[in-house]
Parts: structure tokens; C-alpha cells; sequence
């Protein structure tokens, strides 16, 4: 379950009250700056009648077809997104602006309605095919680009879509350097053709229904969080205790330290490049990381003093080994 102790007395008062008794709003809230800057990338981009409208909700997205852009209710309260932080993964300022683009990217395509367009379909594929969370991505394709953690281009048509725009609108990006020669140039060539066309068009779709918003929800902000943190583990069925022993003593030596406190320093650092070079979703790659270190503490196990860098190599190739596992067979194993 979620630990709480950690944080401070006054943000804990707010773990009891509903999600929506907090009159969350967009509008004056920390989150409002990133609204701005993404309007000032589509300005300097020639985009002059596009404005995504913007709302909290439960997570980052857009509804199906809907063109409005979906940000997290977390990021519009300090003591909400301290609470984030300490029980899973808060975003950081780069990290909300590539996912801010890439929902705009949603937001282009359903608000211009390009996925009906023949071409749309022909560089994307068919925008009404399944979508599939389990899905099985080639890493490193040169049909897609690469934006957001792991290889979410190839997930869905749209998603592939998302990416694109994303690359295109990032600030010094040079996506013309970085992509040359790659058969994903033609997605963000139609990116820029399209972009050109439409400039000084406004949107045909020009607003469309939001889903789950701050004020729908009834639970409190303690059991927002407990309920995630059980669905993160209940996808981490792993044993790991034949494999812990063999990078880890097993005995305490003189000079030597906790392994899991070894391993819990740079838990940030595992679950960002982890997620980032496998496509694992990042929740579950933070609770894999976390029953590592409960497995160095159940069992015990040291690190010897001065070989951390060792340690980790040890414990990033296992981690990944087994994210791996995940992406492609939808469990873990060892």
C-alpha cells in the first residue's frame, strides 16, 4: 500500500477530502503556464486559429474523437502534486510539455478531422482499427518516430498519429536531422503540409465533450492513489529471491550498506530510463523496482561500499530483462 508518512502534516490533511471538494481549476493554476507555452509553440508554428481546449481530468489523454485535451488534476495543486512525488512518479516541466504536445496532436487530427482523409490513412493506417494496451512494438522501427518513453507511435494509428505531430511542433527539435532518410519522414513531411494548409483555418470540429473531470470525482485523494498503487501491484507476480543473492551479499560485510537503500537512491533514475528504452508503462515499472527493493530487505541483502556503479549495471540489465518480459508475453518472469 501507499506510504504517506513521509510527507508533511499539512499535505496529508488533504489525503481525506474528496477529489472534488478541492475546487480544482485550470484556470490560475500551476499547470496554466504549460497551456500558454503549447499555444505559443502552435503560433510560432503559423498554427493562428488552433487552440486546444484544455481540462483536468484523471490522466493525460483526449476522449475518442473528442478535440479537447485532457491534463492531470494533480498538476493544478502544489500540496496535490506533492503527494504525486512522493507516492509515485511527478512530472517535470519537459515531461509535461511532451506530453502536452502530443496530446495536441490528438486534438489536430480529431479537431480538422484528418483521420478521414484517404492520405491520413495511407501514411497511419485505418484510424478505427482495435486498440490494444498489450500491444507488440518493434523497438528502434524506422517507420516511427520517438517522442514520449518507449515506442508509443506503434501502439494505434492515432497514437502513431500523436507522435508525429509532437516531433514536429518540439522547439529545435530538428526532426529534419534527426529523422533523414527514415520512411517516418513522409508522417512528419504530411505533418508540416498540413499545418501549412490549415494555418489560417479554423478547426471544423471546433470543441467536443470531455470525459472524468475533478468535479465527477467522489473518492478521496488517499483512495485515488491507494487504488492505483493496487493495480501496479497486482501486476508485479515475480520472484525474485534467486536472483537478488547473485548481485547482492547475502552476509554483511564491514564495509557495506543496505542493498535495497542502494537501490532505492536511484529509483528515479531506474524507473525513467527503464520506462524510456523499453515502452513500459512507467507505473509499472516503478512497482517492479519497488518489490526489488523489498526483496533486498526481506532477504537481507548488502552491497559492498564503493561498488554501487557495479550494482546498478546488475540490477538495470535484470530490471529491463524482465520489463521486457512484460512487453512482449504481458507478465513477468524469471
Amino acid at each position: 500500500m501507499v506510504k504517506f508518512e513521509s510527507l508533511d502534516p499539512e499535505i496529508r490533511g488533504v489525503l481525506g477530502k474528496k477529489v472534488s471538494e478541492l475546487g480544482l481549476r485550470l484556470e490560475g493554476s500551476p499547470v496554466e503556464r504549460y497551456v500558454r507555452q503549447l499555444y505559443a509553440e502552435l503560433d510560432r508554428r503559423g498554427l493562428k486559429r488552433f487552440r486546444p481546449q484544455c481540462y483536468l481530468t484523471d490522466e493525460w489523454g483526449c476522449p475518442d474523437q473528442q478535440p479537447v485535451l485532457g491534463i492531470p488534476f494533480y498538476l493544478a495543486d502544489p500540496k496535490l502534486g506533492s503527494i504525486e512525488k512522493a507516492v509515485d512518479a511527478l512530472e517535470t516541466s519537459r515531461q509535461i510539455m511532451m506530453y502536452m504536445r502530443h496530446e495536441a496532436g490528438h486534438v489536430f487530427n480529431y479537431a480538422y478531422r484528418l483521420y478521414t482523409t484517404p492520405e491520413w490513412r495511407r501514411l497511419f493506417g485505418p484510424f478505427f482499427r482495435q486498440y490494444r494496451d498489450d500491444y507488440k512494438p518493434v523497438p528502434f522501427s524506422r517507420d516511427y518516430v520517438r517522442h514520449i518513453e518507449g515506442w508509443y507511435a506503434q501502439k494505434h494509428p492515432d497514437e502513431d498519429f500523436a507522435e508525429t505531430f509532437a516531433v514536429w511542433l518540439t522547439p529545435r527539435g530538428a526532426w529534419r536531422r534527426r529523422y533523414k532518410g527514415w520512411p517516418a519522414m513522409r508522417k512528419l513531411r504530411y505533418v508540416e503540409r498540413v499545418a501549412r494548409a490549415v494555418a489560417d483555418v479554423g478547426p471544423i470540429v471546433k470543441t467536443g465533450e470531455v470525459d472524468i473531470t475533478p468535479e465527477d470525482m467522489a473518492v478521496t485523494v488517499e483512495q485515488f492513489y491507494e487504488q492505483a498503487a493496487q493495480e501496479r501491484q497486482a501486476r508485479i507476480d515475480i520472484a525474485l529471491d534467486a536472483h537478488l543473492p547473485q548481485i547482492f551479499l547475502t552476509r554483511r560485510r564491514k564495509e557495506s550498506k543496505p542493498a535495497a537503500d542502494i537501490v532505492s537512491r536511484y529509483q528515479k533514475e531506474l524507473v525513467e530510463k527503464i520506462t524510456y528504452w523499453t515502452g513500459v508503462r512507467r507505473p509499472i515499472i516503478r512497482g517492479l523496482i519497488d518489490s526489488i527493493c523489498r526483496t533486498c530487505e526481506r532477504m537481507k541483502l548488502w552491497g559492498e561500499l564503493g561498488e554501487e556503479p557495479r550494482y546498478l549495471v546488475e540490477v538495470t540489465a535484470l530490471a529491463t530483462t524482465l520489463a521486457m518480459n512484460f512487453l512482449t508475453r504481458g507478465r513477468f518472469e524469471t
